[in-house]
Formats: C-alpha cells, structure tokens, sequence
C-alpha cells in the first residue's frame, strides 16, 4: 500500500527535520525577546549623555592646556 512507501518518510521527518526545526524556531524567537526593556533604555540613553559630557569635558581641558602648556602632550 501506499502507506509502506510514506512510513519511511514520516519517521526520517519525524526524527530529524522535526526537531531541527523547532530547534530553529525557538531560537530565533528567544533571540528576538532579547531587546531592551524601557528601564535599560532608560540608563543607556543616560551613559551616553554623561560621556558626551565627559568628551565635552576632557576637549575643554585639553584647550586649555594647550594655551597655558602648549608641550604637555609630549611629556611623559
């Protein structure tokens, strides 16, 4: 019967692509559950604007050093 030719089959499928594609599936799908929340937004959007301050910061500095010590970049 046409069913002995399709067994074969259901089990190879059944025992190896099945499980691959749920593998596959719910990986992709934790992945995508990985973003950020709002909180961690929240803080990333806060660092970035303390080191956009802090590089505001230390360029101040340096033109000022440069002024009063024009050489202090190449001491040591």
């Amino acid at each position: 019967m046409w069913f002995d030719s399709l067994f074969p089959l259901l089990v190879i499928f059944l025992i190896i692509v099945a499980p691959i594609w749920l593998i596959l599936h719910y990986a992709t799908r934790n992945s995508a559950n990985r973003r950020l929340n709002s909180k961690d937004e929240a803080m990333l959007e806060e660092l970035i604007e303390s080191a956009q301050r802090m590089e505001d910061r230390i360029r101040t500095l340096e033109r000022i050093l440069d002024a009063d010590t024009p050489e202090w970049r190449n001491r040591t």
